[in-house]
Order: C-alpha cells, then structure tokens, then sequence
C-alpha cells in the first residue's frame, strides 16, 4: 500500500539525516547527461538496472517510478535547471519506514566529460537509517553500474 511521505524542499539534501554521496566522471557532456536524467525519464530502464519503468507526469514535473521488486515512487521533481542539477522528492511510496527522500544529480564539466555526483538523502525511523547505512555499499554499486551504462548510452547518440 502506498504512503504518503513527508514534503521536503531542495535544501532537504545537505539537511537529511542520512545523505549517501557517490561521484563518477564519465565522458559524456553534462548535457547529453542532463537530457538523459531529466528529459528522457522513459529511458531510465535502458541505463539504470534497477528501474523497470519510468514515465513522467504532469508535463514533467513529476515522476512515476517502479523498481525490481516491486517498489513503486510518485515523485516531484524539485530542480531541473539544465545541465547542472536535477532532483526530485518522492511524494508516495510503497517502500516500508521512509519518512522522507530526495535525490539529487549535480553535473559538472571534468576535462572533456561530466563529473556526475548523485545525493540519496533520506529520513525516517532509527531503524531505517542504520539499513540504509549498511545499504551503502550496494547503493553505491549500482550508482557506478548505472552511470557507466548512462555514459554508454549517450555515447551511443
């Protein structure tokens, strides 16, 4: 059954309780990236292993999300300001214990390519922040799985 989650603002990402951080550089440009993330949202699943569909919603400003496993997000987007950011906050979820949460993609120019850095910024219970501590790592891997696949992606257009 889905939750509605607590609303957050951008600023939710250097506030949150627990922020897990991960950058790659990649060689695609931040605008083929910034595209990618924030005007193909149908295209998640061809780059990101654990998005089975993506669409956006109400002319972009929102997102309908699933992931293996079945967990589903409504989300807003917060930031779209092309090519450097892109976040959005998920408004309902069927995901157990998540209070609030917000993801944030920051793009930067490195040499001829792109600096990617994406913030998972989350709270709720005691319980959930240590899970999502000790998801860390695996949260990680998927970031650097989905960006290199992103890079390929783009490279490919």
């Amino acid at each position: 059954m889905a939750r509605r989650l607590r609303p957050v603002d951008p600023g939710f990402v250097g506030t949150a309780p627990v922020r897990l951080v991960f950058t790659r550089e990649i060689s695609a440009s931040p605008e083929r990236v910034f595209h990618a993330l924030a005007e193909d949202v149908a295209g998640w699943p061809q780059w990101f292993s654990a998005v089975t569909s993506a669409r956006a919603t109400e002319g972009g400003a929102g997102r309908e999300i699933r992931l293996r496993g079945g967990t589903r997000f409504e989300e807003t987007v917060l930031v779209a300001k092309a090519p450097a950011v892109y976040a959005y906050r998920v408004d309902t979820t069927n995901a157990p214990g998540v209070g609030a949460l917000v993801e944030e993609w920051r793009l930067a120019p490195h040499g001829t390519g792109t600096r990617v850095r994406w913030t998972f910024a989350a709270d709720g219970p005691a319980p959930l922040r240590f899970v999502l501590g000790l998801a860390r790592p695996a949260l990680g891997r998927a970031f650097r799985d989905a960006v290199t696949s992103l890079d390929r992606r783009v490279a490919e257009r």
